[in-house]
């Protein structure tokens, strides 16, 4: 049972989210971690690893850094990482994104591709979709078990209202929602062992890629930090006063009607 984790380092839950004079999120000091629903899609893959046998690999794509976030997961069980790192990869959207992870999980064996349900610094959810149809494989997001026969599966997933069963054939693409396992912490031995593992390291031009095939679909302009909920307003007197009062705000200064 080979398995491919695509992981992704966002901001820590934490941060503070500041803008520069451009509009741009400052990332100057934010501490990085690997995005929490990743966590999730880690740990199962080293559960079904340990249950089948197989490696898994951990990848992921930066315009710098990403080492800390692949030895976490070298830490946590994973056999072997793969960084894409490349300048080029800055201003990457969901499409460049899928098409590049695309490129480099062709190359290598796995029978399961498997992220978080979502990232979430854009919560986009679409980078694992869009990989699934780009190497021409089924996808089943926002899972909750996985029971492998096989090469058919059979993967509980949720929906609105409640779960479904899917059972399809592998290869495929899971999604990891929260509730699928429970992450294990690196251990002080996994650290030290996770020094001696494979992280190799490649850029868009080892993939193939030129910088025409890499013109996004979608740009982001600029953001902008939402305005500080205000305090609510607490509204005296009966209840006849209180519901006339109420109406009264809401068609004036909420103007709801």
């Amino acid at each position: 049972m080979n398995v491919v984790v695509c992981i992704k380092q966002t901001f820590d839950t934490e941060a503070k989210i500041v803008l520069n004079s451009k509009g741009q999120i400052d990332g100057n000091g934010v501490h990085l971690i690997v995005n929490p629903y990743d966590e999730y899609a880690i740990e199962e893959g080293i559960r079904l690893k340990e249950k089948f046998g197989g490696q898994v690999t951990a990848i992921t794509m930066r315009s710098s850094g990403g080492q800390e976030a692949l030895r976490t997961a070298l830490a946590m069980g994973a056999d072997k990482a793969i960084l894409i790192s490349d300048p080029r990869i800055e201003d990457a959207d969901e499409w460049v994104t899928a098409q590049v992870l695309s490129k480099a999980i062709s190359a290598i064996p796995y029978d399961i591709i498997i992220t978080g349900r979502t990232a979430i610094d854009d919560g986009s959810s679409q980078v694992a979709v869009r990989v699934a149809e780009n190497l021409h494989i089924p996808s089943v997001t926002s899972i909750l078990k996985v029971e492998v026969n096989g090469k058919m599966t059979t993967v509980t997933r949720e929906i609105d209202g409640g779960t479904e069963q899917v059972e399809i054939a592998l290869p495929a693409v899971f999604t990891a929602q929260k509730g699928l396992n429970e992450p294990r912490y690196p251990s002080l031995m996994g650290l030290m062992k996770a020094k001696k593992k494979e992280l190799k390291i490649v850029n868009l031009t080892d993939l193939g890629f030129t910088n025409e095939d890499l013109t996004t679909k979608m740009k982001v302009e600029e953001y902008t930090v939402s305005e500080a909920r205000q305090a609510g307003r607490k509204l005296q007197g009966d209840p006849a006063q209180a519901v006339r009062e109420l109406v009264k705000l809401l068609n004036d200064e909420v103007r709801a009607f």
